[in-house]
């Protein structure tokens, strides 16, 4: 049957080749081998003649075999029925280990001989509907009609080759329904005896209604019967796999019954994926309809991974299998040779030819090795030659001709109350192919490989199912599964299984263990290609392949949604914000204001429930829905991680290695993305927390995984904050052109663009005593201030480490490096103007001084230069401080041990290399007292600045910035503590350029002096020591210089016409007197008389909202009078035994008076506490451990300790006088 089979597709599928370009290529061929013509191209050319189409010749010549077909067709016919009836399947347990009405007992099988008839039962509907249409006579014997409409009412579609097809019922209709029409019009016209006439014209017409009728019935209840089996399937084999797994001695009792039901499910997965997309027309209408197939049916996902199952146990357990069936076929030689020598068959007086085939059929039998203990793997045994004598012996049997027909050996054996010759033959026939033949047999019943030719519709139905709500992360395997062994025939709808196999996988019914099934399939796609076309065999793996990576891809696509629906706002977010203290605290107050809570609904404000709520039954969905995402995502890693590679031809896929990659590649890309908000920016806060709360998500899955992803982690963070190459982190030099992560430049090149250049345009101000930086509009989403306090600094550090901080500061070093050339520039193309500037600055000709001021090119732009530089230096010492508080937090030992180190490092000029790496690594931690002129200082070394002798006239620079224009729109915010146009970060810079190019300068003279004494310089420590002495003596002068200069220049260009200034500029040179770590205080009081100072700030602050005016009279001891008493600060050291108070960040006064008085008064002290950490400038606040300084400065008042005597009493009060 499988040969006539064959012989008609064959037919079949020449009606699809173009006639034309038949003939033409037998002819060009035949031409090109043998340049001559042939009598077969005219046979040809007669063959399309009576073969077109080709059902008609096919009638014609297999007329002769029809009765012998119509007799098998209905011997199958109750197979048939069986295999359709769903209920009689399920009730009667024909695919159960258990006995039907005794649940208790085990058995072999229920229905033995059913059960492996079950496993050809594809086989039988191939002939019924073969044999019916190229024998439409077969259709009038009586039991035919019931056998044909099982059939075509549950199939659309007749499968000739690999995806190739006819429609079904259009080809009943076109060919069968008129023979059938022809047959009762000869039954009517009486040609026929009367009552077989009436009996044909009755069948006739029944046939012609039921293929009338059944096209209509298929359309609309094939899905749902083959729906039907697939879930009978479904949970049949899943009972079976768990059952055999557990009892896995069963397994080898019960083969054929798994034969039948792998044979079954591969019946309905092909089934599938066969009518997926099948538009069939109606015979009245002949408009094309679709067949309503749901490419969303989770059963799919189910059946392959079932499959898998269930051959996984049969090759686990094939040498006990083997065994068992070597055992069964032992016992069975025994009975057939007493069958043989019954009475029945004695006088049935057999010839020669087939006594001799029982004979040769006994020995084989007898000749089995036997199984001896644990060998049986090692047993070879070839049983093809009894196979062959045994389908002999049925043929002769069989056969019309022989004189003993099958019948006769039946009722001759069958007598003696057992199991009759041939069913024990048949027995025999089927336990030997479990000997030798079980690995084909498996491949045969089981194999998925035609699903190849389906893949597009397999990737499709997975992604439509794996990740639904009844996904399953093991079916992933199934899925998967299919690639290597490709159920065989699903090749030739691939497409259709990657359909499915989106839209079941993870949908609600689709389970994550199915994935395997489903990628297992591919694994016998290269099967379906043709030996004798070796091109096919790379398409066919090149398919398989391209299968495989979009089931991965969709698998890791699920994966990826899993972990991003936990991570968002609705998964572990919402909850986030409901365990937050601070939203609590909100609830709280919210529900306090409510008077009737009971009267009101139990949600709160933004629709969160109150606090203690949150537990209700009616507030749980959102929990619930957090728990099965998780679930499903520990599943899904959990199988993914325990699957086998898959094998494709040469192509191996490891899925643990594609769900790493997935992982950290979403979260590279979750990094990125929140990055930048709508607006801009998202705060570093903000940021890091999304990260943590992904990567927590991680390290769940992680448990799930054998693998190492806290490692990842750590790669991805470290190639989005450092990408050079490896060896550059080994250096201390960093070469030039070092590559950063993108995240970290993203985030760098913001702070720069938007901070310090101020690009936007938002107003940046940096307030000192907020420590942070300020905007008079929002830059991108948010005020400046929100992104670049101390809080966000830190956790900038903490997201980036010590390779964001690097580039950041590398990036600020660049900048101000730019703004220093610009004041190189400035000095070189102003020299000789400035010489003219300080000649009459020294000899006090006004006159001439303005005049040569004057002169000086662009004074406002390279005000505007600096005021950037001093910008940049605020922002780094934040920077610096996070880094500090960090590295507090996170390794507090190696903060200490920095800290401690910073007070001892050895003072050289020049500098050795290491102690200056060190020195950088402290000041890059904030732990050194200088740190602004530090910076600048490295800045100088690295671009080669300050080597020309026209930075000696830097102060006098500087000090014609006091003419610039610019003070005029200039005033002092008490709030801040800073100037409303930043020009407090100018004193910043010039404290800083200052300090940093004179250590520069004295670093080149000694190398000069070096050279020029030819190395032969003094070893001793007193020289080191002195050249530092001389160092800061040095800055000193120059500050004072400056100050000197400046102050002089402010007070000349004041008369009462033009004062607008004065307040300002007086203002800006205490500042710089008290940000200098190597500048006195008292500095500027030979020039400007504190008393004037004083009542400059008293004022300001008597004006100020934010300042109680009981502060500044509170008390006689906290009186201006008695913080002036206080003298001048004298000597001021920068480094000391404890940690220094000086902070550079800000400008910060002294807290002496609130640690040596105390006051009666809460609100007093609480006021003065305001006071302290609010306004931290002026002459009202001086610390005492200013006195901690190198230089010895006199006091005007002759004082260098408190005194109860009023300071100003002894001093040159100025024009202002004091109640």
């Amino acid at each position: 049957m499988d040969l006539f089979c064959s012989f008609v597709r064959v037919n079949l599928f020449s009606e699809k080749i173009p006639r034309k370009m038949m003939l033409q290529m037998y002819n060009l061929l035949h031409s090109m081998s043998r340049d001559q013509d042939c009598d077969f191209y005219h046979r040809l050319v007669q063959f399309i003649d009576s073969y077109d189409p080709p059902l008609k010749g096919l009638k014609e010549d297999l007329n002769f075999v029809s009765p012998r077909i119509g007799e098998v067709l209905e011997a199958v016919g109750p197979i048939i029925f069986l295999s359709t009836d769903t209920r009689k399947l399920r009730n009667e347990g024909f695919l159960s280990p258990y006995h039907p009405r005794y649940p208790d007992i085990l058995t072999n099988s229920a229905h033995p001989m059913r059960a492996q008839d079950l496993a050809n039962v594809t086989s039988y509907r191939e002939w019924v509907l073969f044999g019916y249409l190229v024998c439409p006579d077969e259709l009038l014997r009586v039991t035919s009609i019931d056998i044909a409409l099982v059939v075509l009412k549950e199939n659309l579609v007749l499968t000739l080759f690999r995806d190739e097809y006819i429609l079904l019922h259009e080809d009943y209709q076109l060919y069968v329904l008129p023979r059938i029409l022809e047959s009762k019009k000869m039954a009517k016209s009486g040609r026929t005896k009367q009552k077989e006439a009436d009996l044909e014209y009755s069948v006739a017409k029944q046939v012609e209604k039921m293929i009338s009728e059944v096209h209509e019935q298929a359309l609309l209840s094939c899905d749902a019967i083959h729906r039907e089996r697939r879930i009978l399937l479904k949970q049949e084999i899943g009972r079976m796999a768990l059952f055999f797994t557990d009892q896995p001695s069963l397994l080898a009792p019960n083969i054929q019954m798994v034969f039948s039901a792998l044979a079954f499910a591969q019946c309905e997965v092909i089934w599938y994926f066969q009518h997926v997309g099948i538009a069939s027309s109606k015979s009245k209408t002949t408009r094309m309809v679709p067949v309503d197939i749901d490419p969303s049916d989770p059963t799919i996902g189910f059946l392959l991974d079932g499959m898998d199952h269930l051959c996984c146990l049969v090759r686990k357990y094939i040498a006990a299998i083997r065994g068992y069936a070597l055992s069964y076929l032992s016992s069975c030689a025994v009975r057939i040779r007493s069958l043989l020598n019954t009475p029945g068959m004695v006088a049935l007086d057999l010839d020669s030819s087939l006594k001799g085939l029982f004979q040769q059929i006994v020995q084989h039998l007898e000749n089995i090795p036997k199984p001896q203990g644990e060998n049986v793997s090692a047993i070879t045994c070839d049983l093809t030659e009894f196979r062959k004598d045994w389908l002999s012996i049925l043929m002769i049997v069989t056969s019309s001709r022989s004189s003993i027909n099958i019948r006769h050996l039946e009722k001759a054996t069958v007598s003696t109350g057992k199991e009759g010759l041939l069913s024990e033959g048949n027995a025999a026939y089927n336990w030997s192919r479990c000997v030798d033949e079980l690995e084909s047999q498996l491949s045969k019943h089981a194999s998925p490989k035609k699903l190849y030719f389906y893949h597009q519709h397999l990737t499709a139905v997975f992604r439509n199912t794996m990740f639904g709500p009844e996904g399953r992360p093991q079916h992933c395997c199934a899925w998967l599964g299919i690639a290597s062994s490709f159920l065989k025939k699903l090749y030739f709808y691939h497409q259709h299984l990657t359909a499915v196999f989106r839209n079941t996988m993870f949908g609600p019914e689709g389970r994550p263990q199915h994935c395997c099934a489903w990628l297992g399939v591919a694994s016998s796609f290269p099967e379906c290609a043709s030996p004798i076309v070796p091109e096919e065999v790379t398409k066919i793996g090149r398919d398989a392949v391209l299968y495989v990576e979009s089931l991965i891809e969709s698998i890791m696509g699920g994966l990826e949604g899993l972990i991003n629906i936990l991570d968002s706002e609705g998964g572990f977010g919402a909850l986030e914000i409901q365990l937050l203290p601070e939203q609590a605290a909100y609830y709280m107050n919210y529900a306090s204001r409510v008077s009737n809570l009971s009267a009101k609904s139990p949600k709160g404000p933004s629709g969160f429930p109150f606090p203690g709520q949150e537990s209700h039954p009616e507030n749980n969905t959102s929990i619930k829905m957090l728990e099965a995402a998780v679930q499903r995502l520990t599943n899904l890693c959990s199988v993914l991680n325990d699957m086998e590679p898959i094998c494709v031809l040469n192509h191996v896929f490891v899925l643990r290695e594609y769900m790493r990659e997935c992982i950290l590649g979403n979260l590279r890309r979750r990094l990125l993305s929140a990055l930048k908000t709508d607006n801009d920016l998202q705060r570093p806060s903000v940021l890091e927390s999304l990260i943590r709360r992904h990567i927590s998500i991680i390290h769940l899955a992680e448990q799930h995984i054998s693998m190492d992803l806290t490692q990842g982690i750590r790669e991805v963070l470290l190639s989005e904050a450092f990408s050079g190459p490896v060896s550059s982190l080994h250096l201390f030099e960093k070469p030039a052109e070092q590559h950063t992560g993108s995240a970290t430049e993203a985030v760098c090149n913001w702070y720069i663009e938007n901070i310090i250049k101020d690009i936007s345009g938002a107003g940046i101000l940096f307030a000192p005593i907020h420590k942070c930086f300020k905007s008079t509009r929002p830059v991108g989403g948010y005020f400046a201030d929100s992104v670049t306090d101390l809080k966000e600094l830190k956790a900038f550090v903490r997201i980036f480490g010590g390779y964001g901080v690097d580039r950041l500061d590398r990036m600020l070093k660049e900048h101000t490096a730019a703004l220093l050339n610009c004041i190189d520039t400035s000095l070189r193309s102003n020299r000789d103007v400035l010489e003219a500037v300080a000649g009459s600055l020294h000899s006090g000709d006004r006159i001439e001084r303005d005049a040569s001021i004057k002169q000086i090119l662009d004074i406002d732009t390279v005000i505007g230069f600096c005021v950037q530089a001093g910008l940049a230096l605020a922002f780094d010492r934040l920077l610096a401080e996070a880094s500090g508080a960090v590295l507090l937090e996170g390794a507090p030992l190696i903060h200490s041990l920095l800290t401690g180190i910073a007070k001892h490092i050895p003072e050289e000029i020049p500098e050795r290399i290491e102690i200056r790496r060190l020195r950088g690594v402290a000041n890059n931690f904030g732990v050194v007292y200088d740190h602004d002129s530090q910076w600048v200082r490295f800045i100088l070394e690295e671009v080669g600045g300050a080597n020309d002798g026209s930075w000696s006239f830097l102060p006098y620079l500087f000090a014609t910035f006091m003419m610039s224009n610019i003070w005029n729109t200039t005033a002092f915010n008490v709030d801040t503590g800073g100037f409303n146009n930043n020009i407090h970060c100018l004193a910043r810079c010039i404290s800083a350029v200052i300090a940093g190019s004179e250590f520069v300068r004295l670093e080149c003279e000694h190398q000069q002096r070096q050279s020029l004494s030819n190395g032969h310089a003094a070893d001793n420590g007193d020289t080191e020591m002195q050249s530092r002495s001389s160092a800061e003596a040095s800055i000193k002068s120059t500050m004072q210089l400056f100050v000197k200069f400046s102050a002089g220049i402010i007070l000349d260009s004041w008369n009462e016409t033009n004062r607008s200034h004065l307040v300002a500029q007086l203002i800006f040179l205490d500042q710089l007197c008290e940000i200098s770590p190597y500048l006195p205080r008292s500095s500027l009081e030979p020039h400007v008389p504190y008393a004037i100072l004083r009542s400059i700030y008293s004022q300001y602050y008597e004006n100020s909202p934010s300042t109680p005016l009981a502060l500044l009279s509170g008390s006689p001891r906290h009186s201006p009078a008695a913080s002036l008493s206080h003298s001048s600060p004298g000597v001021r050291h920068p480094r000391g035994d404890s940690t220094p108070q000086y902070d550079s960040s800000y400008f910060k006064g002294s807290s002496s008076h609130s640690q040596e008085h105390e006051t009666d008064s809460g609100s007093l002290r609480s006021t003065e506490s305001r006071l302290r950490n609010v306004r931290r400038s002026g002459p009202l606040d001086y610390s005492s451990s200013r006195s901690k300084v190198k230089f010895v400065e006199g006091s005007t008042s002759g004082s260098t300790g408190p005194s109860p005597l009023p300071r100003f009493a002894v001093s040159r009060s100025g024009p202002i006088s004091y109640k």
